[in-house]
């Protein structure tokens, strides 16, 4: 009898606990987007990305990715969940991105540095 009730609360925190989890995943906003920008300087050459990715639950269309200098062509749409991996054009100054997209999203992201570990490559 008490073993029951214990595997039965164990099981009712388990449960509780994987719903909440996958709860926290869910978008919580209709048009929202997340922007990841990041510049590895290695001791010969600079890598750089950026990632936009659609994290609402609608599609947001007419994205535009502004490096300052140089931008990438129109984006017409990004379906929820969509990710697009973009590397910037040579010669743009890697301090920040400015990402814009329908509807009144407007994100300006500074570039992040990975963290160098001794021994490995790059560091």
């Amino acid at each position: 009898m008490r073993i029951a009730l214990i595997v039965i609360i164990a099981a009712g925190i388990i449960a509780v606990a994987l719903v909440a989890m996958f709860a926290s995943t869910l978008p919580t906003k209709d048009y929202d987007l997340s922007v990841d920008a990041l510049k590895d300087e290695q001791s010969l050459f600079t890598n750089a990305r950026v990632v936009v990715k659609n994290t609402g639950r609608l599609p947001l269309t007419n994205i535009l990715v502004d490096y300052g200098s140089n931008r990438e062509p129109t984006i017409d749409i990004l379906q929820p969940g969509d990710m697009l991996n973009l590397s910037p054009p040579e010669g743009v100054q890697l301090d920040h991105v400015r990402v814009t997209a329908e509807p009144s999203i407007e994100i300006v992201q500074s570039y992040r540095t990975p963290w160098k570990l001794p021994g490995m490559i790059g560091s």
